[in-house]
Formats: structure tokens, C-alpha cells, sequence
């Protein structure tokens, strides 16, 4: 797929395709609250197949809907396809750059997260960029098929 000079994904062909391709994903900012829209997402992506890596640092050690929390995406041992960041848009600048440093795929920013400098930091770095939306939103729009 041509994107031309950015690596941002706005049409639904290509965030179908990343969101095909993907299977692992660190949630970073993942609450253990069940009211918090991170739990729902995280509850939702397993739900659907993916493997999910809850990242937080004040819960690391504990478990997030059955799956062990990390503090950082460094203590992550696998490779990263998709990094969905549930922080303020100012914070998230920093979890780019994290995403960055160890290599992961693609970031995620999600809905009413919006940093226009570390989308551009990912797409420099190669990295895939989706911001201001949510996959538990997009995967049954989009008809995206269950991670077997």
C-alpha cells in the first residue's frame, strides 16, 4: 500500500490489515478496574484472540483480567506488533518513544489521544501510526475475523 510520505493509517483497508496482521499487543496504561474503557478494551482484545501485555508500572506483578501486569514495554520478552496507549495525549509522546526502543510494530493512540510530534517520531522510526480511535471500536466495524 502507497502512503507516500507518512506511515499514518487513516483509511479502514489499511487499519483492517493491521489489525489482521496483529497479534501481539502491550496495552500500556491498562487498569484493573472494571469500569475503566483500558479493561474493557484489554477484556475485548483477548476476547477476540489477541495476546495482550498489561503495562503499568504501579501494578506490576499483579494480574489484569488473568494476564500478568509489566511495568515497562522493555520487560516485554516477545516482539510487540502493536503498542495501544491509554495515556493523556502529552504522556503518550513518551510511550512512542518507548515503542520505538524496543522495536514494536505499530502504535496506537486512542480515542481523544492526539500527539501530532510522536506520530511523527513513530512514522520516522518506521513504526505503523493510528491515532484518535479505538480497535475494540474498529475490529467489529471492520469485520475483522476472530486471531485463531
Amino acid at each position: 500500500m502507497d502512503r507516500g510520505a507518512t506511515l499514518m493509517l487513516t483509511q479502514d483497508v489499511e487499519i483492517a490489515t493491521l489489525l489482521r496482521e496483529t497479534r501481539t499487543i502491550a496495552l500500556v496504561g491498562a487498569s484493573d478496574r472494571p469500569h475503566r474503557p483500558s479493561n474493557g478494551v484489554m477484556r475485548s482484545l483477548l476476547a477476540h484472540g489477541y495476546r495482550v501485555i498489561p503495562v503499568n508500572p504501579q501494578l506490576a506483578g499483579t494480574e489484569i483480567n488473568g494476564v500478568a501486569v509489566v511495568a515497562t514495554l522493555s520487560d516485554i520478552a516477545e516482539p510487540i506488533d502493536l503498542v495501544d496507549i491509554f495515556r493523556n495525549s502529552a504522556a503518550a509522546g513518551e510511550t512512542v518513544d518507548a515503542a520505538i526502543a524496543v522495536g514494536a510494530k505499530a502504535v496506537w493512540l486512542q480515542l481523544g489521544v492526539i500527539n501530532l510530534e510522536a506520530a511523527a517520531r513513530a512514522e520516522a522510526a518506521g513504526l505503523q501510526v493510528v491515532m484518535d480511535r479505538c480497535p475494540a471500536i474498529d475490529i467489529p466495524r471492520l469485520a475483522i475475523p476472530r486471531i485463531a
